[in-house]
């Protein structure tokens, strides 16, 4: 993972948020790049971004898929 500044040229790339996104707030965008995957937090748009390897964002989209990040109602 790596960190940006958000005033880099990334504000233009295209930003989606996901379709299951709702309007509480703590919401995320994505936006793909040269090898790799940037997420930003959409509330805040002077906040850092996040930048990953497209693998790394992959595996962990594989793997949320499973399930395995969601919460379990466990302390």
């Amino acid at each position: 993972m790596d960190m940006s500044n958000p005033h880099d040229g990334i504000d233009r790339l295209n930003w989606r948020k996901s379709a299951r996104s709702i309007n509480a707030g703590n919401c995320t965008e994505v936006a793909s790049g040269a090898g790799f995957v940037l997420v930003k937090d959409s509330q805040d748009p002077q906040s850092l971004v996040l930048r990953y390897p497209v693998g790394a964002w992959q595996s962990f989209l594989s793997t949320a898929r499973t399930g395995r990040f969601d919460p379990t109602g466990r302390c």
